[in-house]
């Protein structure tokens, strides 16, 4: 296997193409790919289909490709992403969760995908564009944030296991995204430099997550509405629409006048209820996280103090670990913490180095 060689994943964007660039101003041989993972007429939807999958961005990435001189491959992943991504994105809501898709997709899917591609290709690397580092300590891959922390990616990487991270190459780590768009500009690359990004899901283009969910599921609306809002108590202040269309934390949209602001504070989908409750109500600092993939430590140290983002673009909370089992713990923050919200990640941190992350399975108090 050549071990300058590498597979790099193409989105045809902007941050995907820089990367291909300077890895081989470092003298490795690339093989692009890009992943053909969805397709609007799968959803059933009437957006026009934009995203990293759509034929546009397909034929850009070949582009870029053909311009800088090596080959490049579509892999068609369909299959396993509807099976896998999709399925469990819309079960997890019908539990009463709310997913975060893409980490289960770069964990489960993505990676996988490539490695093997990579093996039938001989390529000893694979490479992405995410803003991200990877070095290795204490014979330990370990992800760190990168230099642009307004850009930083490693959120959505806490699932990647120590096998795919030995791997793999984050080009980009020591970048600022402007730095990165004024390369595109001076190598004349000018229509990806001035390419917007997009921050949807890739299969709901237009980021109506609720009439994917019922195009998803036959007679959804039919199942779910009607069921009751009720306070803490569990007095009955109004009927919902579906517990599978309401997230934790959501003010907008629920037709409740009771003369103050109330926000949904629980799900519970065996009984079709909504619970709301004032905005301090909201607030918690412990809760349980599963499902925990250790990166920067073997076994992570019980009680160990981190710093924890409960979502992608949330503030980092200081708070510490304190382990239940090999995969499950009970987070304790510092301080209180607004909308805590079971299925999506809770991504633990010291300094710059990702230490590791899991599920937010229940908030305890």
């Amino acid at each position: 296997m050549n071990n300058r060689k590498v597979l790099m994943a193409m989105s045809g964007g902007l941050d995907s193409s820089i990367a291909a660039m300077l890895l081989q101003e470092q003298g490795y041989e690339l093989v692009g790919i890009t992943m053909k993972t969805w397709d609007n007429s799968q959803s059933g939807g009437n957006s026009k289909e934009t995203g990293c999958c759509s034929l546009d961005s397909i034929n850009d990435a070949r582009q870029i490709a053909v311009s800088l001189g090596f080959p490049h491959y579509v892999l068609d992943i369909r299959d396993e992403f509807n099976k896998y991504i999709v399925k469990d994105f819309v079960d997890r809501y019908l539990e009463g969760l709310t997913p975060n898709p893409c980490i289960l997709c770069n964990t489960h899917i993505k990676w996988a995908a490539l490695l093997k591609r990579a093996d039938q290709l001989s390529c000893n690397y694979i490479a992405t564009g995410h803003y991200a580092q990877i070095t290795k300590r204490n014979a330990r891959f370990v992800i760190s944030k990168s230099k642009d922390k307004n850009k930083d990616q490693t959120y959505v990487l806490w699932g990647l296991k120590q096998d795919f991270l030995k791997r793999t190459l984050f080009p980009l780590g020591m970048y600022k995204k402007d730095e990165i768009r004024q390369i595109a500009y001076n190598k004349g690359f000018v229509d990806i430099a001035d390419k917007k990004e997009s921050y949807e899901i890739c299969f709901i283009p237009d980021d109506d997550y609720r009439g994917f969910l019922k195009r998803q599921v036959k007679n959804l609306e039919a199942k779910v509405d009607g069921g009751n809002f009720v306070d803490s108590a569990g007095k009955i202040l109004g009927k919902h629409k579906g517990y599978p269309f309401y997230t934790i934390g959501q003010r907008k949209g629920l037709n409740i006048a009771v003369g103050e602001p109330l926000y949904v504070k629980q799900i519970k989908p065996e009984t079709n209820t909504i619970v709301l409750g004032k905005e301090k109500e909201l607030y918690h600092n412990v809760f349980k996280v599963t499902g925990i993939n250790n990166i920067k430590y073997d076994m992570i140290p019980d009680g160990l103090e981190v710093a924890v983002k409960i979502r992608y673009k949330s503030k980092e909370q200081h708070g510490r670990i304190h382990k239940i089992d090999k995969d499950n713990a009970r987070i304790v923050l510092n301080e209180k913490v607004k909308a805590i919200t079971p299925g999506q990640s809770a991504v633990f941190y010291e300094n710059d180095d990702v230490v590791g992350g899991g599920f937010i399975d229940e908030v305890i108090e």
